[in-house]
């Protein structure tokens, strides 16, 4: 395995947070003194990865404290370093809370109906949607995936913020905030077309076949190249998909949430797992390189 010199900085600049975060990230590394300067090795096939990385985090990334002890007090970053860090985490969320205060949280039907997968009219007590290749045809691509940012009610919108900020952040770290934006839209299209295409036409919304989606991502990702930004706590897969169980098995509308996108849910998962073999496959590929 072929290593380059990456980085070569002056010995006064302090390297070792960042080789803290390299060590977190399990990245073949070493650092070496020439002729006065710190030099940072890496594997040729990661060396621009690296180098991008030290170009976001050169004192190494506050959100990666997972292997501290815990009687070694680490200081959490501010909320503003947190959205800093990831910027596309932040304006989904933002974008989130605009459509909900908008479309009043599923209230403001007009309003609502400029984001659907389908567009609507209102015809007295029913609700009339136009086909979906006529509104393809016409040029509404958006379609496809603005559903992800209508929520219907507070709790709803602040439970799928949450699990948002907490899955979104973990990618956005270890993948870059392109990759986050990609697969933020992807699991959004595909969650809502098997919505769509298993439920026919109707008013659905929210981010949460998109959290499937991350999960099932940073799931496989993590089995196949273990990172410690996607170690999830056992509670939290177990939690998600005994959720996702029951939502399918009808109890949770039978309690009083109302219907649940369960297609949304299923189809999130199974391309975000998709994607977490492809990109857990290719990570591994290239650290054994």
């Amino acid at each position: 395995m072929s290593t380059v010199a990456v980085l070569r900085l002056p010995l006064s600049v302090d390297l070792g947070g960042f080789v803290k975060l390299l060590q977190r990230m399990q990245v073949p590394h070493r650092v070496s003194e020439e002729a006065g300067e710190q030099v940072l090795w890496v594997p040729d096939s990661i060396s621009e990865d690296v180098r991008v990385l030290y170009q976001r985090f050169p004192a190494g990334d506050p959100d990666q404290q997972l292997d501290i002890p815990e009687q070694t007090p680490v200081t959490r970053p501010s909320f503003v370093q947190q959205v800093r860090h990831s910027p596309v985490t932040a304006l989904v969320l933002l974008a989130s809370i605009i459509v909900g205060a908008v479309t009043l949280l599923g209230e403001n039907l007009q309003a609502m109906s400029w984001l659907t997968f389908l567009p609507f009219h209102v015809m007295g007590e029913y609700i009339q949607f136009t086909p979906f290749a006529d509104t393809m045809a016409s040029g509404q691509w958006w379609r496809l995936v603005t559903p992800m940012l209508i929520h219907f009610g507070i709790l709803h919108l602040a439970m799928n913020g949450m699990w948002y900020w907490e899955l979104g952040r973990r990618i956005e770290v270890r993948q870059g905030s392109i990759n986050l934006l990609g697969l933020t839209l992807l699991f959004s299209l595909v969650s809502n077309y098997a919505q769509y295409a298993y439920g026919g036409p109707g008013l659905f919304g929210g981010l949460s076949g998109v959290l499937y989606g991350l999960l099932g991502h940073c799931w496989i990702f993590q089995l196949l190249s273990p990172n410690p930004a996607y170690r999830l706590p056992r509670g939290v897969l177990v939690m998600m998909l005994v959720w996702l169980v029951l939502c399918l098995s009808g109890l949770v509308s039978m309690i009083g949430f109302g219907e649940i996108a369960n297609a949304a849910h299923v189809g999130g998962l199974v391309i975000g797992c998709l994607t977490g073999l492809l990109g857990g496959l290719y990570s591994r590929r290239k650290s054994s390189i």
